[in-house]
């Protein structure tokens, strides 16, 4: 029986991507943003202003598997790449992220350019990115009870949507503060199948706060929080209230609280050296998908080649 909701779970994720039944209205399609716990070390992610903020080559990898014990429950995979230029006001980078869940593969893939100025010790960045979000969908590989079933199309259904999107990031050494849209451009997909543009109404605003506290030398705290919110009534608000010890500089140990999925989350990461952090977190639901999975698990890797990344002047933003 837990299979069984699983696939179930599945089949409802899915249907963003499916071919629109007959006798439907055309329907609204986008790739499905990736759920992170540890994107608070990679904001690029969920802000293009963000490129060039850690004032080095920094390069950030994470695998994520969402809803463990699940059959093909997602797999999300993150690469990323920036830096700020030599002029200290320009910062470029690139993102690739890569998801599977059931017989559906999807890739997006991102150049994001970000300009920064300097106002004292504080630094307003402004950026925006541009790139594709490729999804294809194989659905001879659905087993189904009746054969053929008219209910999914035969072969795969690929779709390829490009699209832009852009942020602000307001940062110092005690707080930082940003709001993005991921993207901007939205799809329709019409009852026979077809994707084609459509002005798009119902964007997504996501947006980022917090601030370190210092209460020693070797002890500090870092609360934050992180909004995303919809101009789709449909969607709810997701909320993820956050806080992170910061141990010595080493151990970074704390946790979240993801309110509309009801998620708590434990984070532990190690700050290796100067250039090196590896992370992992483990989600737990205390909702309806309690019943069915087993939790999320999260690795990440951040390796920075850092002119101003020292040991004597780490960064915690």
């Amino acid at each position: 029986m837990r299979r069984l909701n699983g696939i179930l779970i599945l089949i409802i994720i899915t249907g963003q991507l499916l071919a629109a039944q007959t006798g439907q209205d055309p329907i609204r399609i986008s790739m499905p943003y990736p759920v992170h716990s540890q994107y608070l070390q990679n904001g690029l992610i969920i802000n293009p202003a963000y490129a060039g903020s850690r004032e080095s080559l920094s390069l950030f990898g994470s695998v994520r598997k969402q809803w463990w014990g699940i059959p093909g429950s997602p797999l999300f995979e993150t690469l990323s790449i920036h830096s700020l230029l030599k002029n200290n006001h320009i910062g470029l980078g690139m993102t690739a992220q890569f998801l599977t869940y059931g017989p559906t593969q999807a890739i997006s893939v991102y150049a994001v350019y970000a300009y920064h100025l300097n106002l004292g010790r504080t630094v307003l960045s402004m950026g925006m990115r541009g790139g594709f979000d490729y999804s294809n969908t194989n659905y001879s590989g659905i087993q189904t009870v009746v054969k053929p079933d008219d209910a999914f199309p035969t072969g795969n259904v690929p779709y390829f949507m490009p699209n832009v999107g852009a942020g602000v990031y307001l940062y110092n050494r005690k707080f930082f503060v940003g709001a993005s849209i991921p993207q901007f451009l939205g799809y329709v997909k019409s009852n026979s199948g077809n994707v084609s543009f459509s002005a798009f109404q119902k964007i997504d605003v996501q947006a980022t706060a917090g601030c370190l506290l210092r209460f020693s030398p070797v002890f500090k705290f870092k609360p934050s929080v992180f909004v995303d919110y919809s101009l789709d009534r449909t969607k709810p608000m997701r909320i993820d209230i956050n806080g992170n010890f910061i141990i010595s500089d080493l151990v970074w140990v704390g946790g979240s609280w993801r309110t509309n999925e009801k998620v708590a989350v434990g984070i532990l990461q190690l700050q290796v050296s100067p250039k090196i952090m590896i992370g992992y977190s483990y989600d737990y639901a205390l909702g309806t998908m309690s019943t069915y999975s087993k939790g999320s698990h999260e690795m990440i890797l951040r390796y920075e080649f850092g002119y101003k990344v020292t040991a004597s002047n780490p960064r915690y933003f």
